[in-house]
């Protein structure tokens, strides 16, 4: 099954999180092969509100590695 956005509230616990526009955003850098300290300069952010937001996304998703980021990325069509 691959992740898909959802943008509203989880109907139930079946459905995957969603993620806010600015961890999208930080998701779509990534999988680009950006890293932290360019996606923070493009963003206009500190390195480490780019950490946290990778962090959250890890969490909601179940995911450790920057590949598994970027299967992700390309799963939610970024």
């Amino acid at each position: 099954m691959h992740p898909t956005l959802t943008t509203t509230p989880a109907a139930d616990a079946t459905e995957t999180p969603a993620l806010t526009p600015r961890e999208l955003e930080t998701l779509r850098h990534i999988a680009a092969g950006r890293t932290y300290l360019q996606t923070a300069r493009h963003m206009g952010l500190s390195q480490h509100t780019v950490d946290t937001y990778l962090r959250r996304i890890r969490a909601k998703f179940d995911v450790n590695t920057t590949a598994e980021l970027t299967r992700l990325a390309m799963a939610l069509g970024l």
